[in-house]
């Protein structure tokens, strides 16, 4: 864990200890009695990728352990079944929703009227708009520049580069902002390409394909996610092309592939799915039980290369 996300434990474990000792008092406890257990919901983007079946495996540890019953939806990518599925939670009366929007824009709705019916609203991997009580995310930013910046140095500073694009949602755009700022200190290094694979591993596929197929000079692709990337490699090997890649995320399967000896994919920046939504469980009991919390706890991301991705893993 960096120092960074140990700095962010120690300031929601000191918010729970506050919230805690104001929870022993009777009249909270009557309260807690009367009402019965929290009632959690938790609304995914998408639950068919590791890296959001990590985190709603981990939230489910987390609020299993604390005795309160657990809510989960999965919004396929679809923003109307998003707030759809959060009315229906706010029908079911939770206490507390966390919310990992496929919108950032498109859920506003739904926040302000969880908001308004006095539910802690937390947002995990991706910023959602409207009125929040706090957000938990990686320096997608960051990402982005160390995924693209090791991409540049590893094909000789030049060549043409592609760039694996993803839903709108800000941590997307955050790093393919970071991809192109690192690139950019490259002036022999071209995008030529930015194509939508819309961080599935068929689509992206295809549009790799696509991409390899439109320019056959192509030395490098930056994909914004690892189960996309995943896609992108089974095209560049199809292909016989001296492609390299790089991607976001640190899923298990693409630690395997970046182990294996002469890989075209060399690295990708990788994030912590089970501590983010573990601190963000934490700033919600926190701030329900009347504590003031961080609006913003950012967490590192590691770069994991063929040397780190033997000891890497979520």
């Amino acid at each position: 864990m960096t120092t960074r996300l140990k700095k962010g434990f120690s300031a929601v474990l000191c918010s729970l200890a506050v919230a805690v000792t104001c929870a022993s008092s009777p009249a909270i406890q009557a309260a807690d009695t009367k009402t019965g257990p929290l009632k959690i919901g938790a609304s995914f983007q998408e639950i068919n990728n590791p890296y959001f079946v990590t985190m709603k495996d981990a939230l489910q540890d987390a609020t299993s352990s604390i005795g309160a019953t657990l809510l989960v939806t999965d919004a396929r990518h679809d923003v109307s079944k998003q707030i759809s599925d959060i009315e229906d939670m706010l029908q079911k009366g939770i206490d507390i929703l966390i919310i990992n929007p496929t919108d950032s824009v498109g859920v506003q709705s739904a926040v302000k009227e969880a908001h308004d019916k006095g539910v802690v609203v937390v947002a995990v991997d991706a910023q959602a708009n409207g009125p929040l009580d706090a957000f938990v995310g990686s320096k997608n930013f960051d990402a982005g520049v160390q995924a693209c910046d090791y991409l540049a140095r590893n094909i000789g500073g030049k060549g043409d580069v592609g760039i694996l694009d993803g839903i709108a949602v800000v941590p997307i755009l955050e790093r393919v902002r970071g991809c192109k700022e690192a690139l950019g200190k490259y002036p022999d290094i071209k995008i030529v390409s930015i194509q939508n694979g819309k961080q599935e591993r068929d689509q992206a596929l295809s549009v790799t394909e696509n991409m390899l197929q439109a320019q056959p000079n192509l030395k490098g692709l930056f994909s914004v996610n690892d189960n996309g990337s995943l896609g992108a490699l089974a095209a560049i090997e199809s292909s016989g092309m001296d492609v390299k890649l790089t991607s976001v995320d640190g899923a298990p399967e693409a630690i395997k592939e970046i182990q294996k000896p002469n890989t075209k994919f060399i690295a990708t920046s990788a994030q912590y799915p089970r501590d983010q939504v573990r601190l963000a469980l934490g700033l919600a009991l926190a701030r329900k039980w009347g504590s003031q919390v961080p609006a913003t706890i950012p967490v590192d991301i590691l770069l994991v290369d063929q040397a780190k991705a033997k000891t890497f893993s979520w």
